[in-house]
């Protein structure tokens, strides 16, 4: 399992997951930037994503739904505040309707990606959730976001391969 550590730290308002990957940040930075290679990993593996768009340049917007066992949809939405290949990308996340608006709560919320050659032809990936309240924390806590990216996290192998 790639995830080496998950952990929330509800005085700070994260959520952190550490990763790591057998392949370079180069190769690892293309299951952020491809939309086809995102779609792999993104989501539980019961709640494949597809992303409608993905704009992946600082300002850029991506859209995309998560399609459950049960052919629920749950639409999300990325606005990218910053991209520093291949080390570092940040975007807002949050919850939208099935046109693509964002959803007027939970507010969203801020990830911070960095990726870091190890030295040993691995990657380590830090994925940082920052949340604007400890409701907001606690809520999406609730709603499985810590087994949820976990789960994510380790289709990543696979698409790597």
């Amino acid at each position: 399992m790639p995830v080496l550590d998950m952990h929330r730290d509800e005085q700070n308002l994260t959520l952190t997951m550490v990763a790591s990957f057998d392949a370079p940040p180069e190769r690892v930075w293309q299951v952020w930037e491809d939309p086809r290679q995102l779609e792999r990993w993104w989501g539980p593996p019961t709640w494949p994503a597809t992303f409608d768009t993905h704009d992946f340049r600082v300002g850029g917007r991506s859209a995309y739904y998560m399609t459950g066992p049960d052919g629920t949809k749950a639409h999300g939405w990325w606005q990218f505040t910053a991209i520093e290949a291949p080390a570092r990308l940040a975007f807002d996340d949050g919850f939208a309707d099935e046109n693509g608006a964002p959803a007027p709560s939970p507010d969203p919320t801020h990830a911070t990606v960095t990726l870091e050659a190890d030295g040993a032809g691995r990657t380590r990936m830090t994925v940082v959730s920052q949340f604007g309240s400890l409701d907001h924390l606690q809520t999406m806590a609730k709603m499985g976001m810590e087994e949820g990216l976990r789960l994510a996290a380790g289709q990543i192998d696979g698409v790597l391969a």
